[in-house]
């Protein structure tokens, strides 16, 4: 909150998912549009060429930059990058995980992958802009602190590999202009930014300034959509990463009939084990190594509220904010896999095959039958409203409470990929929406291609909400029923 970065003008995107398709030793293979990096790298080019009205521009990119979780490198993959960290049971049946230098080989695979948005961020923060990375579910490996150095590292390289900037390039400079945020991103009066997934049920972690696994402090602890995507999604041909907010039980049915029996039993074995490792989590946090986590936890909290002068009363006020993750409950667990539904629909199941076995005697079982599809019908109903798969809502709400912790003109999130603008309270809430773009033969999804431009004048902060096109930026038009 230094006297620069209130004069900064600000470029806010969200949800890039650079490295979603490094699928090396995945079944199911998502394909990345071949346009959406030309396009970001345009983008980026764009403003850096663009005078900002502040002193310099600042990025703030609100989340899942990089897909760490998305990737599958086999755990026997030859790197450059020694792993200090053995794959265990889990790594060696689904790729390499999330310890800190299973990280570090995603993250130059990345960089080799994307070289060209990789270029065009070194030259931005050359060029003395700065760049600040929010952590999101999916980039949460950031926490580590040699994945972070190994990013700026790579920065710089591109930087001074390019003639432009080879004289005049500071390397402490450099690395001063690019920081990480684990949590959120705020000036006062100005803007309150974060990824959103802490209100997210699926996507939260227990302990958002320390999210390591109580199971191994060298591994960051698995969401439930992490778990789900590295243990059945990947591994089935045909389901998608998203979308799974629009479909019930019945769609899953139908899914695993059109897998055949062979595929069928896969993916219930894959369910399985993915519902075993959820447990296996929910009573790791019970045990002593969790309760040193906490304590840790708070310890950084303290120290964030010491250096940001915010206090750490209202830190805790945020944290309240925050949903408990899924997992962390066994009723929350059954729920989220429909084993709940599943139980009452097999229990309705053997309570008519006992009904038709008690007419060979009675003969006038009808309103008997009758009772158990009524009251099926009814709890199935009440089943199906407790499990939220959507967080927007959530998000949407609490980011008017955002807006009164953290006074500022926007409040803005990304994490859904859908684009949003609305009111909250006094603020503006703002989704940002995504750069991740899926591109094959049977789904065809275009990213927004949003980002916001916020500049501080005369009259306070305005903002601008673009997507990003060909001839340049333009105005994004918002559904009539989101406007402001």
């Amino acid at each position: 909150m230094s006297h620069l970065s209130e004069s900064e003008s600000l470029l806010v995107f969200s949800d890039v998912h650079l490295g979603s398709d490094i699928l090396d030793g995945a079944e199911n293979k998502a394909r990345r549009s071949a346009t959406i990096d030309s396009d970001l790298a345009e983008l980026l080019a764009h403003y850096r060429s663009t005078p900002p009205r502040g002193a310099r521009w600042r990025i703030v990119i609100a989340g899942d930059f990089i897909d760490f979780i998305g990737m599958s490198i086999p755990a026997e993959a030859t790197t450059r990058i020694a792993l200090e960290t053995p794959p265990n049971e889990e790594e060696r049946e689904h790729g390499l995980g999330n310890a800190a230098d299973h990280a570090r080989l995603k993250l130059r695979r990345v960089a080799e992958r994307h070289a060209n948005v990789f270029c065009e961020l070194a030259m931005f923060v050359a060029d003395g802009h700065a760049l600040t990375l929010v952590h999101g579910n999916h980039d949460i490996e950031f926490h580590w602190d040699d994945v972070k150095n190994d990013f700026r590292e790579i920065l710089f390289s591109l930087a001074t590999a390019n003639n432009t900037f080879l004289h005049r390039i500071h390397r402490e400079s450099f690395f001063s202009r690019i920081e990480f945020n684990p949590w959120f991103y705020y000036r006062d009066g100005i803007c309150y930014i974060e990824h959103g997934h802490q209100y997210d049920a699926f996507c939260a972690t227990t302990h958002v300034m320390a999210p390591v696994s109580p199971l191994d402090p060298r591994r960051v602890a698995r969401c439930f959509s992490d778990t789900f995507l590295r243990f059945v999604v990947r591994r089935t041909v045909g389901m998608k990463e998203y979308g799974h907010e629009h479909v019930g039980l019945f769609y899953y049915v139908g899914f695993g009939l059109k897998l055949g029996m062979l595929g069928m039993l896969q993916l219930v074995c894959h369910f399985t084990a993915a519902v075993v490792a959820l447990f296996r989590l929910r009573r790791a946090y019970l045990s002593e190594a969790a309760a040193v986590l906490r304590a840790e936890h708070e310890q950084r909290i303290l120290k964030l509220a010491e250096a940001t002068r915010l206090g750490k009363d209202k830190l805790r006020a945020l944290l309240s904010l925050q949903v408990a993750p899924i997992s962390s409950s066994i009723r929350g667990i059954l729920a989220s896999v429909l084993l709940d539904r599943i139980a009452l629909a097999l229990l309705s199941a053997f309570t008519f095959v006992l009904l038709a076995a008690l007419s060979a005697f009675h003969g006038h079982v009808f309103w008997g039958a009758l009772g158990v599809l009524v009251t099926w019908s009814l709890l199935n109903r009440y089943l199906s409203s407790r499990r939220e798969v959507d967080p927007a809502k959530v998000m949407t709400e609490r980011a008017a409470h955002l807006a009164r912790l953290f006074p500022a003109a926007f409040v803005v999130m990304g994490h859904t990929h859908v684009p949003t603008m609305s009111s909250a309270g006094s603020a503006t809430y703002v989704n940002v929406g995504s750069w991740a773009e899926e591109d094959d033969a049977q789904t065809n999804y275009r990213a927004a291609r949003t980002h916001l431009v916020i500049e501080v004048g005369d009259r306070g902060a305005e903002a601008t909400f673009c997507t990003w096109e060909a001839s340049g930026p333009r105005a994004f038009e918002l559904p009539k029923s989101k406007a402001v």
